[in-house]
């Protein structure tokens, strides 16, 4: 009897560790490379969008990663649905999706032709029948134990009405580096019993998990209107505004794209060096076209053909000059916002240099550098922070009925209101 007791305590206790811990975007394995989740578009512009989408849009979406590899593995996708705060929620899989909840990825290609090979994967993310938040699960040979990825994605349904804007922050002392983001929400459609605990917001700037903020107390709430009004007079919707991402031009093998330093082309594999980046984090606010952090596959040395298996894998080399003492973090979704180990930049004394050395295929990709603090990244010393900076923000809305089950994301509003893309 005790030891059925004790391991009954010991199922319990591992089943509530499980379950309460929060899911994240991660690759698991070294061989998986050029991670991608995106709504499904005309052009190749499409990728740079966060992986959100309506519970009745037409378009889904789309996976794609590489495998460096010779040979396909047997590779399985399946979907989790969270709660508002990323936790796994108590829906069973048959709750939100009409099939079983257990995918083949078996839509795959070979590079062309590349010195690294690779296995170009793609899998477009099966319809769910409720909104809220998703992992989607890519594990090997049908064991869920052997993660190779996971990726976070939303569905939404119009539930509220939601309206955002990006305005100077309310704190007059740093309002030329900082932008607030108020939001206001309409509930009519619903029958909302106490819209301060069963509505949660959300912001995030640049599709980012390490900052984005929960809203707390609405500053106004009509309950005649059914209406919640947030502009807080505390910060606690600002964000530092930053500055315009640095970018480098990897779509060259032959030539040297902008910052980049040189590009070494060997039998079995290419290397490539960055200009030496340096802190600018005074002077003036400099206009100019970025990706808000992210990247785009893509190769002009083989024009007109499929970029996602005739790119090239190159072994590229950031170098960033600064002082020496700090811990020193390159951000951006080539290291998934500073959380991959090649994120951290390693010191030179001799030359008075920080460097670090990631694996990407071919195209254009942005990316900033940020100080370590017990607060997380700050990349003020090292960038600046100004208000023209070009961000997109997202508000999304959840709503958990009484007696539900899951959190519903009944409300989503994307802001870019100076939206300049390459």
């Amino acid at each position: 009897m005790r030891t059925r007791l004790a391991f009954l305590f010991f199922f319990l206790l591992w089943s509530t560790f499980s379950y309460s811990q929060v899911i994240e975007d991660k690759v698991y394995s070294e061989h998986i490379q050029s991670v991608r989740l995106f709504p499904l578009g005309i052009n190749q512009e499409s990728m740079l969008d966060a992986p959100v989408v309506g519970i009745s849009d037409s378009r889904p979406l789309v996976l794609l990663f590489d495998d460096l590899a010779f040979d396909p593995e047997l590779y399985t996708a399946k979907l989790i649905h969270c709660d508002a705060d990323w936790q796994k929620s108590s829906l069973r899989d048959n709750d939100f999706s009409p099939n079983f909840n257990q995918f083949n990825v078996d839509d795959y290609e070979y590079s062309v032709n590349t010195r690294i090979p690779y296995i170009h994967y793609r899998f477009e993310v099966p319809k769910v029948t409720k909104s809220g938040n998703y992992i989607l699960q890519v594990y090997r040979n049908r064991n869920e134990e052997d993660v190779i990825l996971t990726r976070r994605f939303m569905v939404f349904e119009e539930l509220f009405t939601v309206g955002a804007a990006v305005v100077p922050p309310t704190q007059t002392e740093d309002r030329r580096a900082l932008q607030q983001i108020n939001a206001v929400v309409n509930y009519s459609k619903v029958d909302v019993v106490d819209p301060t605990t069963q509505i949660k917001v959300l912001i995030r700037q640049n599709q980012r998990w390490d900052n984005a903020k929960y809203l707390g107390k609405p500053t106004f709430l009509n309950q005649n209107a059914k209406t919640m009004r947030f502009e807080p007079f505390d910060g606690s919707s600002t964000f530092r505004a930053g500055n315009e991402f640095r970018f480098m031009d990897l779509r060259f093998i032959r030539a040297t794209g902008v910052n980049v330093a040189s590009v070494q082309v060997e039998e079995t594999i290419i290397f490539a060096e960055t200009l030496l980046a340096t802190p600018r984090p005074g002077g003036v606010y400099s206009q100019y076209l970025d990706l808000n952090g992210q990247y785009v596959v893509y190769t002009n040395d083989r024009l007109g053909g499929n970029p996602e298996v005739e790119s090239e894998y190159i072994y590229t080399t950031f170098y960033f000059r600064g002082d020496p003492g700090r811990e020193i973090k390159m951000i951006g979704a080539l290291t998934q916002w500073g959380a991959t180990a090649e994120a951290l930049m390693k010191y030179d004394p001799k030359n008075n240099v920080y460097s670090t050395s990631l694996l990407l295929k071919q195209g254009w990709y942005d990316y900033q550098f940020g100080q370590v603090t017990s607060e997380g990244l700050d990349t003020d010393p090292i960038e600046g922070s100004h208000f023209e900076t070009e961000n997109e923000y997202e508000v999304m809305v959840y709503y958990r009925g009484l007696g539900s089950r899951y959190d519903q994301l009944v409300g989503y509003v994307y802001l870019q209101p100076n939206r300049r893309r390459l």
